[in-house]
């Protein structure tokens, strides 16, 4: 794998973190950005909309809007303080926030872990492709399905 040098951050320092590449995007980090981020950023496996908007919704202590969480994850996956997993309808925090690249991600198809690798070579390969057939701004999503090391043991 070709990859590249990205600092993993994780608790307190990834919400900091979040935050200047929100700020730095010329976006506001509004408390409810900070909630959904939070609630996003602890889940070990990828959440759907509705399920951050549930658990934002207990912490705060009144219902919220899975449309308005929608919004503020676009808005997380374009500025790249998320990936989506488009397989999934889901999301997972970005633990690399300030790194633009294109990751691969493995998903569980028994216990739905997903991680990442990434391998420049192959999406740049991948971006090339599209762009020759006459595509623009081409964003490779590639996920590989299958099971984990755990499920498979």
């Amino acid at each position: 794998m070709t990859g590249h040098k990205h600092h993993e951050h994780s608790g307190l320092r990834l919400i900091e973190e979040a935050e200047q590449v929100l700020t730095q995007a010329g976006e506001q980090w509004t408390a409810m950005r900070a909630d959904v981020f939070r609630a996003l950023a602890a889940q070990e496996r990828p959440a759907s909309a509705y399920d951050i908007a549930e658990l934002v919704g207990q912490n705060r202590g009144k219902r919220v809007a899975a449309n308005s969480v929608y919004r503020i994850l676009d808005l997380f996956v374009r500025t790249n303080l998320a990936n989506r997993i488009e397989s999934a309808n889901a999301y997972l925090a970005n633990s690399h926030p300030g790194c633009r690249h294109d990751c691969i991600f493995l998903i569980c198809d028994d216990c739905g872990q997903a991680d990442h690798f990434d391998d420049d070579k192959l999406t740049t390969a991948l971006r090339e492709a599209g762009q020759k057939a006459g595509f623009s701004d081409v964003r490779p999503v590639v996920e590989l399905r299958g099971l984990c090391s755990e499920c498979a043991g």
